[in-house]
């Protein structure tokens, strides 16, 4: 992906979907489209023409976050529209230092495992912002089993859901679980361009699945934070699931989740009917491979 395209595509995108009566602007003569024009947005943004044609043309060298965060507010973009712009102009920033560099494939630590092994009446599950599933507690890999068994998905959370015919059933908010996917994966994108691992499964998912390309081209960007999320599992059937996510700050590359149910629900009772059929299934010490990597079930194996 060719950064400039990028920046240039974003506020482009962002620019057209903005009416002239959502930002007070009355009249305006005669237009092609409902957006605004270039023209309008630097008035907004207290810029002049020139300037802001240069940023859209995609050089954003040199923009102070001050002009960056005129630009957001005359565009009315959101929190995470706003930190993608910001991340759009560090990424394109010339100088070397500044460019972060992806990293490194690593273990799970046995102290973060026995952690979410801790968590037994919740499914706690890790993954990275390739989509890679890297660990999960017994009840997140009883939750996940159908995905992470799936020869499409491999896994990858992006794949299964774009790749496998099974998405569609496990996943009953399909779409807005695609817009969701592809939004995160811009976010990571504009974070990190040089990721060659992300940049090839962006291409990957591009090449093979229409929906994914046509969710890419709309260049919308999320935090994925918290929310609703809802599963319909071939054992305990449909769950709907109030999810959190969190930073791990020792594990940059890497975001832990965690699933509750509200107290009393049916959810909750499936969650407790999957947790049992898990523990029966499962003998101790076994082990399951998550992102190639051999995870125990045990916890005592792991101290």
């Amino acid at each position: 992906m060719e950064q400039r395209d990028e920046v240039s595509d974003f506020l482009r995108s962002r620019r057209d979907r903005l009416t002239p009566q959502q930002v007070g602007i009355i009249g305006g003569g005669r237009r092609r489209v409902p957006g605004l024009r270039r023209e309008e947005v630097a008035i907004l943004a207290d810029v002049s023409l020139d300037y802001y044609a240069r940023m859209e043309r995609g050089d954003l060298s040199g923009v102070s976050p001050q002009i960056l965060e005129s630009v957001a507010k005359a565009l009315r973009l959101d929190d995470a529209e706003t930190d993608h712009l910001h991340d759009l102009a560090r990424t394109t920033d010339p100088t070397p230092a500044r460019r972060r560099k992806p990293g490194r494939p690593q273990a799970v630590r046995p102290g973060l495992q026995r952690f979410i092994d801790a968590v037994t009446g919740a499914p706690v599950w890790i993954r990275d912002r390739r989509m890679n599933i890297i660990t999960a507690n017994q009840l997140g890999l009883a939750l996940y089993a159908p995905l992470l068994a799936d020869a499409d998905g491999r896994g990858n959370t992006a794949r299964f859901m774009f790749l496998s015919p099974a998405a569609r059933n496990f996943f009953p908010d399909w779409d807005q679980g695609a817009d969701d996917i592809v939004a995160t994966l811009r976010t990571y994108a504009g974070q990190n361009p040089r990721d060659r691992q992300l940049t090839d499964l962006i291409g990957e998912l591009i090449t093979r699945s229409e929906g994914f390309q046509l969710r890419w081209a709309a260049h919308n960007v999320r935090h994925h934070r918290t929310g609703i999320k809802r599963i319909h599992h071939p054992d305990v059937g449909d769950l709907e699931l109030s999810y959190e996510a969190m930073d791990l700050p020792a594990d940059p590359e890497w975001f832990m989740f965690g699933y509750t149910a509200d107290p009393g629900s049916p959810t909750e009772e499936r969650l407790r009917l999957l947790g049992s059929l898990a523990a029966s299934a499962t003998a101790p010490g076994a082990e399951h491979t998550v992102a190639g990597q051999p995870v125990s079930t045990d916890p005592n194996s792991r101290r």
